[in-house]
This record gives C-alpha cells, structure tokens and sequence, in this order.
C-alpha cells in the first residue's frame, strides 16, 4: 500500500529518462522496463507526537513534560481518571468464554445479583465457563467440564435476566477468543448487545483506566525505549483514551482495541517497565479548555510534523526525529515498472509518471 500511495506523489524522486524541458517539471518520460526510487520521510500520518520524536527529544534529555509540551502546543497538564469500556474487536462471536480462576464471579446485569462460580460443579473440575443466549433470548451460565471432548458437552448453572458480566476482583481473566487463542484481562468481561433485542453479543473489556494503559503502551511504544519517552507515552495514551471516552464509538462500547482507536492487548500486553512510566504518570492528561486533548500520535514524523483537525496539531519542524535509532526518519523504496502495471492493469504500459 506505500508503493502504491507514493509512486504518483514523489515524481522528483524517481530514477528515469527525464522529459523535455518544455514539458512540467513533475512530469517524467520512462522507457523500456525503468527501475523507479521513491523517496520518503517518516511513518505515519504525522500528527502531534512522533513516537520517534518522543526518543529522540529523551535521549536530549528533555522530560515527558517537556515532550508533550513541544508535540501539542497550545494544551495544558490536566488529569483524567476513571474506568473505561472497550471492544475486544477479536471476540465479536455470539458468546463469551473463559477459563476457570479463583473467585471467579458472574453478575445478572438485569438483577445486579453476583454469582461466585464454584470451583468444582458436581463435583467435576471446570475447563471452561460460558455466558451464550438461548433461543428466548436469555442469557444462560454453563460450564465446560474437564476432559469433555466438543461442544456438546456443556452444562447449565443459572440463568440470568439480564446481559451477564464476568469479574475477579480485577485479577486477569483468560478469554478464549474463536479459534482457541487465549488472551487475559483486567476488569470485567461482558457479553453486550450491540443493539436492542440483538441476540449476538460482542466481548466488552471494563475497568479502570490507568489498567487500560497497561495493554496499551506497550504495545504502541517499545516499553524499553527511554523512560520519559515512555512517560510521553502514556499521558499522551490516557489523554487520547479520555478523548474517546467523552466521545463514544457505540452504545455498548467506548473505544475500540486496534489502530483505529489504539491498539490493546489486555494484561496479556503489559509489562514492568512500561507499567512504571504509567504509576509516574498516573493521572496526568493534556487537556483544552479543561477537556481532555486530541492526542494523536504516530510512528515518525520524518522531520516535520503534519497539521492536524485541531489547533494544537500543528505543522511544525521537528528537531529530535532524526536520531540515529530511528529507520524510517528517511527511507527509499525501489519498485519495477512491472509492478506498478500489475497493480493498475487497465494502464497498460507505463510511458509516464
């Protein structure tokens, strides 16, 4: 997709038999089976805070404070707390699964009442339990008993009157996502409707913001990366999580877990020293007008930053990208004129770029 993005856009960069000089300076004549280079700076779409920016501006010494300050001028420190809600985009399946744990509960949404779940059900031990809706539209409790084979095997416990909900005192809970995949979180996991009267459910991740962050910067940032890097990292994650809070993505959700949101991988996800950016951090958001920031964030901004939908992301050089740690502050890409005819076959023979 960069190939194909770039080939029409960067005419100067490329390797070819160069037009007459009455023709426009964009305009490059090919012949034969040209080889074409294309030239770039940066990764991403380049508003607020370059990630690579943000090392670079570290490893200057700067602080996260300071990092934040130059990334999004015209934003103030703030704080935002609180809890979130979040689509585990991977488990969108009509029902939700998850293994055995202590102090395993279940709450009927409908009644508020909480279910611990017992560690050995008729005495058997417990693979799996399971909150599925019936074809009356209730949701129903069921256990999977160890060393059951399919399916088919599993039993009732209860059945709720409202959505069911499962929590462990905000200890991880492993999900077991379609496929087999296992993946452990924070909070609580919900079997939520989508719409009113829906029988399918989607998996919603609830619980306090600052656990959120914990699968998040991470996996949005190397955790190893230097501290107040990381530091930036996390309030500019927070700052941007309560921007979407405040503006939700669903009725039954608040953000989501991929980039189109940012990316989450639960407590599966965490790690110590990322962790630690976010206890240093804890609280502390950009915020306008006391409302949390737009804090966009992207790989590299090649050495200058791109203007955004908001005043504080503007266009503006950027001194601290081009550390010797960063790859893509300056790149090339070279591409036949075979493969750009196959992407666009209708062309025929390329003859001009």
């Amino acid at each position: 997709m960069l190939v194909r993005a770039l080939v029409l856009a960067v005419a100067s960069a490329l390797v070819a038999v160069p037009a007459p000089a009455s023709a426009a300076s964009d305009r490059w004549d090919v012949q034969g089976e040209p080889t074409l280079r294309i030239q770039g700076r940066g990764y991403g779409h380049g508003h607020g805070m370059s990630q690579h920016g943000a090392e670079g501006a570290a490893r200057e010494g700067l602080s996260a404070a300071e990092i934040l300050s130059f990334y999004y001028p015209g934003t103030d420190a703030g704080r935002a707390a609180g809890r979130i809600s979040v689509l585990v985009s991977a488990d969108t399946s009509d029902d939700l699964v998850v293994r055995p744990r202590r102090k395993l509960r279940v709450t009927d949404l409908g009644t508020g009442e909480h279910t611990v779940l017992p560690e050995q059900p008729d005495g058997v031990d417990v693979q799996a339990w399971r909150v599925r809706q019936d074809r009356k539209g209730r949701a129903k409790v069921a256990y999977l008993p160890q060393g059951a084979k399919d399916s088919g095997g599993w039993r009732k416990l209860l059945v709720l009157q409202g959505e069911g909900e499962f929590y462990a005192k905000n200890k991880p809970i492993t999900l077991v996502l379609p496929g087999g995949t296992e993946r452990a979180y924070r909070g609580k996991l919900r079997a939520a409707a989508p719409s009113q009267g829906s029988q399918a459910r989607d998996t919603v991740n609830r619980l306090r913001l600052e656990d959120y962050l914990r699968g998040v910067v991470p996996l949005e940032m190397p955790a190893s990366w230097s501290p107040a890097a990381v530091q930036a990292q996390a309030v500019a994650a927070r700052t941007y999580a309560a921007y979407e809070r405040a503006h939700p993505r669903a009725g039954h959700y608040q953000v989501c877990d991929t980039t189109s949101c940012q990316v989450y991988g639960g407590a599966s996800a965490e790690h110590p020293a990322s962790d630690a950016a976010i206890r240093e951090t804890k609280g502390q958001a950009r915020v306008v007008d006391g409302q949390p920031a737009f804090t966009q964030f992207s790989a590299s901004s090649g050495g200058w930053t791109s203007a955004g939908s908001r005043d504080y992301l503007v266009a503006q050089e950027d001194p601290y990208d081009g550390h010797e740690g960063n790859p893509v502050h300056g790149w090339s890409v070279t591409v036949t004129d075979d493969r750009i005819e196959s992407q666009w076959p209708a062309l025929g023979d390329l003859r001009q770029v």
